[in-house]
């Protein structure tokens, strides 16, 4: 049985759309959903006329791409939610406590004029213009001080905890991995 998507668009459109409002209650989420399922149509119209049940087989279509979208939905209100939950102040004390604990450590592990520069601008809050001050140096110097400390300190983070980064830099996904070290 050869069908093409006219057909099936006609035949079908308005119940498959009925199907869709009653799952999502949301006309705009409904409209989104059929034409997603128009495009996996498109795309597999050859297993489509292969199938032997065509009513089935677009449910089936209808059923996976809705389950997609409440997954994405599920996640995306979950993310939502848990950004919620802390407040400015909470997360704030959050990253002072991992820095303390988790970054410190490395950061003493550094030469003395990089533990230092970093130290006083990172934890101090202060300028690397006072720092320059503050060191008696130039104010390139002091800069050059500072990035030459935060890349000896990710060169000491990555290979103690070895992690892996994508082609742009970007952590990949370290769950199960134990970083041991301090």
């Amino acid at each position: 049985m050869t069908t093409d998507v006219t057909n099936i668009w006609t035949n079908f459109n308005k119940e498959l759309k009925g199907f869709i409002y009653n799952k999502t209650r949301n006309s705009a989420d409904t409209d989104d959903i059929l034409q997603e399922v128009f495009v996996k149509i498109i795309r597999n119209i050859d297993k489509v006329n292969q199938s032997e049940n065509l009513r089935q087989y677009l449910y089936g279509i209808v059923r996976n791409t809705l389950n997609d979208y409440f997954k994405n939905q599920k996640t995306f209100s979950s993310d939502t939610e848990i950004q919620e939950q802390f407040s400015e102040t909470e997360t704030n004390s959050l990253n002072e406590t991992i820095a303390e604990c988790c970054i410190k450590p490395f950061i003493n592990k550094l030469p003395d004029n990089y533990k230092q520069a970093l130290l006083i601008t990172e934890f101090q809050d202060i300028s690397q213009k006072e720092l320059a001050e503050k060191l008696n140096i130039s104010y390139s110097g002091a800069k050059s001080r500072v990035q030459r400390g935060k890349e000896k300190l990710k060169e000491l983070i990555l290979n103690c905890c070895a992690y892996q980064n994508d082609k742009y830099g970007n952590l990949i996904d370290t769950e199960g991995k134990n970083c041991g070290c301090s």
